[in-house]
């Protein structure tokens, strides 16, 4: 019997509907389909990580019917593969024709010319929206293993992970769904960051560990109920062991991601003070044992403690720093996020450098509230895999919210202040269901 040709079809397959059964159709008159699926990482990089794992995806694409058999497309690139398999046929609907995937399009047809494959091109399946489909799912919410799970999988995905401080649920929303293009492709915020200062700013009270962790779990809970991005919790020092123990199985349970806590002890202040107040950092031995019961407390694989190392903002110096991160790694630390309040980035890039060097390096961190001019681009460069913006938020609604309050005042009436804030009709409609 004549062998069928090879047909290549280039998937996600994260939420399969109607169009994606069209191009299988098709894809299975003309012969034996091979399925590229692609990876979370090649998904990564031109829209938002799939709801399933690259595991779960599989299962499902290996039991679609004709389907012969299924290969990991590692970049939304298909040359790669397709010169491995060396298709006869690409099936692919027409919506790649414009948009971001045009010069991928190109790129198909092209290779497909070196043994004079074809590209197939199925309409466009009308009513039906993958981002629509994404939307609903963003309506309907996530659980919390759900979410717990997705920040692993963010930074085995992208080449760093871009995450903004909330306090509150409409901070969180805004962060749900800002967006913005750049150099082509959509980006937007992986994560959320739950940080004491802000959280205790939004109540009144000083950044001393004076919000409990109950208190805490409250914020956390509101941003849970609008949200379904994951989230990392700032745990100040962690407390006692024993009281990081009960935190940690707490953050857990609600689905936080993780917990960054920090090599200091007593009164807590503010890292950006430096030594112009007085700070103790912890000795590497009792961090360590503080990082071992955290771990120990776990119940999940996914959720990660997370070492923050003080010594540059102490000036303790760098030797003391990557002493201190080999140590917090062996104690079993799932990533290490290293501080400094320089405004240049040498100290925070000489730390990076000399880190990448460790055979059991775990993902690195960095807040640039100082060293505010550095690019994420730089930050990749130098194997920052996740870059958190961490009192950005609150930062911008203080000053917008006394000027408003002064204007007022100096007014005697509300007219003077529209042009800072929002129409009621815009301010009521970020909330979806106020539309409704």
């Amino acid at each position: 019997m004549p062998t069928k040709p090879t047909v290549y079809v280039g998937m996600s397959a994260d939420l399969i509907h109607p169009g994606h059964i069209n191009v299988l159709s098709r894809a299975a008159e003309i012969g034996d389909i091979t399925i590229g699926l692609l990876t979370d990482a090649a998904i990564a990089s031109y829209k938002r990580l799939p709801h399933m794992t690259f595991e779960q995806r599989k299962a499902v694409v290996e039991n679609l019917k004709g389907v012969t058999r299924v290969i990991a497309q590692e970049t939304l690139d298909y040359v790669p593969n397709l010169k491995q398999v060396k298709p006869a046929f690409v099936v692919h609907g027409d919506d790649w024709q414009s948009g971001v995937q045009q010069q991928t399009r190109q790129r198909v047809i092209d290779t497909l010319a070196e043994w004079g494959g074809e590209l197939v091109e199925v309409p466009y399946t009308e009513g039906i929206s993958s981002t629509q489909l994404n939307e609903s799912v963003k309506q309907i919410g996530t659980t919390p293993n759900v979410r717990l799970s997705r920040l692993r999988r963010l930074i085995d995905a992208k080449p760093i992970v871009r995450v903004l401080e909330a306090h509150s649920g409409i901070s969180g929303l805004i962060i749900e769904t800002a967006a913005a293009e750049r150099g082509g492709l959509k980006v937007e915020f992986d994560a959320m960051w739950s940080s004491s200062l802000t959280d205790s700013t939004a109540r009144g009270k000083p950044d001393i560990e004076a919000v409990d962790i109950s208190s805490r779990l409250g914020t956390i809970n509101e941003l849970f109920e609008v949200t379904t991005k994951p989230l990392i919790f700032d745990g100040d020092t962690g407390g006692k062991p024993e009281h990081f123990a009960f935190t940690v199985r707490s953050l857990e349970r609600t689905g936080v991601s993780a917990v960054i806590i920090e090599d200091k002890e007593g009164l807590k202040r503010n890292s950006l003070f430096g030594i112009e107040v007085e700070q103790t950092q912890s000795s590497i031995e009792d961090f360590s044992h503080r990082i071992k019961v955290g771990k120990n407390a776990q119940v999940t694989n996914d959720f990660m403690v997370i070492a923050r190392i003080e010594s540059l903002i102490l000036e303790q110096g760098m030797d003391d720093a990557l002493t201190r991160a080999q140590a917090y790694i062996e104690a079993g630390a799932d990533g290490i996020m290293i501080h400094s309040r320089q405004k240049e980035s040498d100290e925070i890039f000489t730390f990076c450098d000399e880190y990448a060097k460790f055979a059991n390096r775990k993902p690195l961190i960095v807040v640039p509230t100082s060293y505010r001019h550095v690019t994420e681009d730089e930050l990749i460069d130098h194997g920052v895999n996740v870059v958190i913006y961490a009192n950005h938020m609150m930062r911008a609604a203080y000053p917008a919210m006394s000027k408003v309050a002064h204007t007022i005042l100096e007014s005697g009436r509300a007219l003077e202040v529209d042009p800072m804030i929002a129409p009621i009709k815009d301010a009521l409609a970020i909330i979806p269901e106020n539309a409704s």
